[in-house]
């Protein structure tokens, strides 16, 4: 017989990204139109694993009223707070402890029929394994400003992240102009050059540089020349965090520590400006958009696809008792397996009909040959 759902709880994980609080309100009000009851979880799992007050809060109509335009998370958000590595106190040390087990015990002790767990790959990946080690039911909602997740279309934050990227890029051109400079742009992506591609197509970049296509400076001096010898003598660079010269690495900020297991990235912009400087001889500037990109209310469609995604966890919780992920495929909001989306980088292909809509615009990637923006003929720009 299907399991009667009458009491979920919900949490936010990893960084924070326009939507979340409207996802909140769409579980909230979706679940108790059914008589179910919704709980929050503060900072990630933190509200299970600490004895704190105030780490599990009651969702409802007042507690979610008013938050659907807001930034941020009225939950609360973690970075370090992967219950398999959790920063644990021994002696005067912290180090990281396998705590999952404490945790399935709690969700069960509280009645917890199921778990909505709002996050990006990294917390699709720990919803998974969760799931594994006992959980009843879970329901991943994916969000990301970094459009990463694997078997969504699309993620929430994302369409915000690039509406700011670009907004961003059209306020640069007119003091990058005025000056004759070349102005790089960091944005984020990691892994995937998402908002690199879209906001730098949109907000006219000459030169985009992504994960996904690892750059040689050649054919971005190329670049940068042709528009000198056009008359234009300013040009654009935009670049995600991830993006590495052939044969080289990324620009590393921080190395990370045992519960940040990943480096933090930055200062690829500072490097790229300083050897195009150095090449060209023109004066060149680096911006880093950093948490900007994840500030501020959510845009309409960001709006309307947390709101959509909320109350697709809820419906198919409810219909299906079912686990997965809820994903939007061909307009449509789905659920997924959890496994399908574990583990997995949606990553930009190079073949796609958006970065062939950049080549034929003449925009350079730093994977062109030789000559390439040299020749009689290139696309202007």
């Amino acid at each position: 017989m299907p399991r009667t759902i009458r009491k979920i709880a919900i949490n936010t994980g990893g960084g924070d990204a326009p939507g979340l609080n409207a996802v909140l309100r769409s579980v909230t009000l979706s679940a108790i139109e059914r008589g179910i009851e919704v709980w929050g979880i503060k900072h990630g799992y933190r509200g299970l694993l600490e004895d704190e007050p105030g780490g599990l809060v009651r969702l409802d109509r007042d507690a979610v009223r008013g938050i659907m335009h807001l930034g941020g998370t009225i939950l609360g958000t973690a970075n370090r707070g992967d219950p398999f590595h959790y920063p644990t106190h021994e002696g005067d040390k912290i180090v990281p402890k396998d705590r999952s087990a404490e945790l399935v015990e709690r969700f069960h002790r509280e009645g917890f029929d199921a778990l909505v767990a709002v996050g990006g790959d990294g917390s699709m990946r720990i919803a998974n394994a969760l799931l594994e080690r006992g959980l009843p039911l879970v329901v991943g909602v994916p969000k990301t400003i970094d459009n990463d997740v694997y078997g969504t279309e699309l993620t929430f934050g994302f369409d915000t992240a690039v509406s700011i990227a670009t907004e961003a890029i059209d306020r640069l051109h007119s003091t990058t102009e005025a000056h004759e400079r070349v102005m790089v742009v960091e944005v984020m992506g990691r892994h995937t050059g998402w908002i690199a591609l879209r906001s730098g197509i949109a907000g006219g970049a000459d030169a985009i540089l992504v994960p996904e296509a690892p750059f040689s400076y050649e054919p971005i001096v190329e670049k940068v020349m042709q528009r000198e010898a056009r008359g234009r003598r300013f040009s654009i660079i935009v670049a995600a965090e991830g993006a590495c010269p052939k044969g080289g690495d990324v620009t590393v900020r921080d190395a990370g520590d045992a519960f940040r297991r990943v480096a933090v990235l930055g200062g690829v912009a500072e490097r790229v400006a300083k050897e195009i400087g150095a090449r060209t001889g023109k004066e060149t500037r680096s911006m880093v958009l950093g948490h900007l990109q994840r500030g501020g209310g959510p845009t309409t469609f960001d709006r309307l696809l947390a709101l959509r995604f909320g109350a697709g966890a809820v419906r198919f919780l409810v219909q299906g008792c079912e686990s997965g992920m809820v994903a939007l495929r061909c307009h449509r909001v789905e659920l997924i397996p959890l496994s399908e989306t574990a583990g997995r980088t949606k990553t930009v292909d190079l073949d796609c009909d958006t970065v062939t809509t950049a080549r034929e615009m003449g925009i350079c990637f730093g994977d062109e040959p030789p000559g390439h923006f040299a020749k009689e003929g290139a696309a202007s720009s």
